[in-house]
């Protein structure tokens, strides 16, 4: 059973921070409890990113494709995603990198789908991107999770929700 969505963000940067070879109970009872067991789901774009993610977790992440992967026609409300993802696409084009000159300083289209897919499968996005403080066109994962209904957590907040303490 899925529980949760992860950006790219939501692995690699506490990856960064607390590498394997210094938090090894860390990231292997991480590797166990969440990607070999199925709670965690990804599209394919952040899947794509996700592959590049280096060590043992990388690794890991590779050989548990068929756990964490929802791809398009398989039997989910895939539908349902598609719509979600038109409809973000449609309602924050002015704040997209892809659709305002590729800023990498706002959302863009692989952070929509992983919002589109929490908003299908009613599940939280864990990310390590912090909401723009600013009034400006720019939004980050969390600011667009607040505006889509969808619970957002750090990947600290999503280790205490499951309990996982190394």
């Amino acid at each position: 059973m899925k529980k949760y969505c992860f950006d790219t963000s939501g692995i690699s940067n506490p990856l960064e921070s607390m590498p394997e070879d210094i938090h090894e109970s860390l990231w292997t009872g991480f590797k166990a409890k969440v990607l070999e067991s199925g709670i965690v789901a990804v599209t394919q774009e952040i899947f794509t990113e996700m592959e590049h993610i280096p060590g043992s977790v990388g690794q890991c992440i590779k050989d548990n494709k068929d756990n964490i992967l929802l791809e398009v026609g398989e039997d989910w409300d895939w539908g349902t995603y598609i719509d979600h993802c038109n409809n973000m696409e449609d309602q924050h084009k002015d704040s997209i990198s892809e659709f305002i000159g590729g800023t990498k300083k706002t959302v863009g289209l692989t952070d929509i789908s992983i919002i589109a897919l929490a908003k299908t499968l009613k599940l939280p996005v864990v990310s390590m991107e912090s909401p723009v403080t600013s009034q400006s066109k720019k939004l980050h994962i969390p600011d667009v999770c607040k505006l889509q209904s969808v619970d957002h957590l750090t990947f600290s907040e999503f280790c205490r929700k499951e309990g996982l303490k190394f």
